[in-house]
């Protein structure tokens, strides 16, 4: 009997439907790195990073505090502790002082949402090993059994989630003075015992209980990915987990995988690359650029200011990458007013020029040098130059687009079209309107029509 050839097709399309549908990963670097990083991420662009633990109690110099004063013996955090607490006191006795009172996650998510960020990600856990949860292998090492005595993790998410915002964590593979790491490690990491018992329970907790859509992996630099098992936790995240169709992984995986493995890559701290590359990619960057944590003693000449942060960000979406900006909150949980203002400042810079931002893609040109320095962004066929300094005249040369008859210049935030003339070979001359260019931003041309 001859099957109708409607049926045939109707057939291979349900096959094909279930190949796609139904991938498994198997655990090692050339299958999962084959996963498709889900679109969500690529399209929010700017994301909210916090820094926030016991650190925050002593909040002097950095978030690595602890391994400061006793490992690298740092003369300013040991005068620091003789100065301010007394003798015998340990990091583990800062703990209780962790209050986070006046922790209001509805007030933090309405500041995040109102900076334009669509992604925030809180630490979980830094390498001082204390959980902003109640992870049951961190006895009396967490947010439940000490110090605020609530659930970090769960309170903030809930909130994040209510703005429609995604919700990544934070988590450190490795504990600086865990026993049971410094075991494992003392054998040449021919043991795993705190991957079995620590780290990657911790882990799978996290996901099954908060279903976050990035997981944030760090504290990778000492040991392999063989060590800590990441190939087969990162499997069962895209196989199996809750969150195995939306859920965005970077590249802190073991010794050797960044900048090489994983969903997105991270590379370094405050990476910033010198051309377009390859691979999707996220900056993170502190708007205090000497620590990641809250600092009682940091100074205003210390922080980034709004121009500095938007042109940061500007440069990071034209090369591709995404923007995860860090601020550090107070041990009682408030978030520090030149760190609110900061973000504030952002948002309203987005409320007029995101189009420009959110959901573009790298033009085929990133930038030009021509009166001011010129950033591109896309979407289809229309283009976005973002200026990044006062052009101080009333008319502008961009050098690249190629016109036609067609090209409409706008600049976001003006409705009305701007008058334009082309140059000779490529590029054009926009007569720019008489607004008011603030120091404190960038501008952006809307070029529809051009190639």
């Amino acid at each position: 009997m001859q099957v109708p050839r409607c049926q045939i097709s109707l057939l291979f399309c349900l096959l094909s439907c279930a190949s796609s549908f139904g991938t498994r990963y198997t655990p090692d670097w050339t299958s999962l790195d084959s996963r498709p990083l889900p679109e969500w991420y690529d399209e929010v662009k700017f994301g909210i990073f916090v820094h926030w633990g016991v650190f925050s109690v002593p909040a002097f110099g950095s978030e690595w505090f602890w391994w400061y004063w006793k490992v690298a013996l740092k003369p300013e955090y040991i005068l620091f502790m003789v100065k301010n607490y007394p003798p015998g006191f340990s990091y583990t006795d800062f703990a209780p002082d962790f209050h986070a009172q006046f922790f209001d996650p509805d007030e933090w998510a309405d500041i995040f949402e109102a900076s334009g960020a669509k992604y925030v990600v809180l630490t979980s856990k830094h390498h001082e090993g204390f959980t902003n949860w109640g992870s049951q292998t961190s006895w009396n090492w967490n947010s439940v059994d000490n110090g605020p005595h609530r659930d970090l993790v769960g309170d903030l998410g809930a909130a994040i989630r209510k703005r429609s915002l995604h919700y990544g964590l934070y988590h450190s593979l490795y504990e600086w003075f865990n026993p049971i790491y410094l075991s494992d490690k003392q054998s040449g990491f021919k043991t795993q015992e705190f991957v079995e018992k620590k780290a990657m329970p911790e882990l799978y907790d996290l996901v099954n209980r908060y279903k976050p859509d990035l997981i944030w992996s760090d504290g990778d630099w000492e040991a392999p990915d063989t060590y800590w098992n990441s190939t087969g936790f990162l499997a069962w995240l895209y196989n199996d987990s809750p969150v195995k169709d939306v859920v965005v992984t970077n590249d802190r995986w073991g010794l050797g995988c960044y900048c090489k493995h994983g969903g997105y890559y991270n590379c370094a701290d405050k990476f910033t690359p010198g051309q377009l590359p390859n691979h999707k990619w996220e900056k993170c960057q502190s708007v205090d650029t000497i620590s990641w944590g809250y600092r009682r003693n940091m100074k205003l000449s210390e922080l980034m200011d709004l121009p500095s942060i938007i042109k940061d960000m500007v440069y990071v979406v034209a090369l591709g990458g995404n923007y995860l900006l860090n601020v550090g909150p107070t041990a009682d949980g408030m978030i520090a007013p030149v760190f609110e203002e900061r973000l504030r400042g952002i948002g309203a810079w987005l409320k007029v020029n995101g189009e420009a931002i959110y959901s573009t893609k790298p033009w085929r040109v990133q930038a030009e040098n021509a009166t001011v320095p010129v950033w591109y962004t896309s979407k289809s066929s229309t283009v976005y130059a973002i200026l990044t300094s006062n052009p101080m005249q009333n008319s502008f040369k961009l050098l690249t687009p190629k016109t036609s008859h067609n090209t409409v210049v706008t600049l976001l935030g003006n409705p009305e079209p701007l008058k334009w003339a082309p140059l000779q070979t490529s590029g054009l001359i926009v007569l720019l309107p008489d607004l008011p260019f603030s120091p404190a931003e960038a501008w952006t041309l809307k070029l529809d029509e051009v190639a």
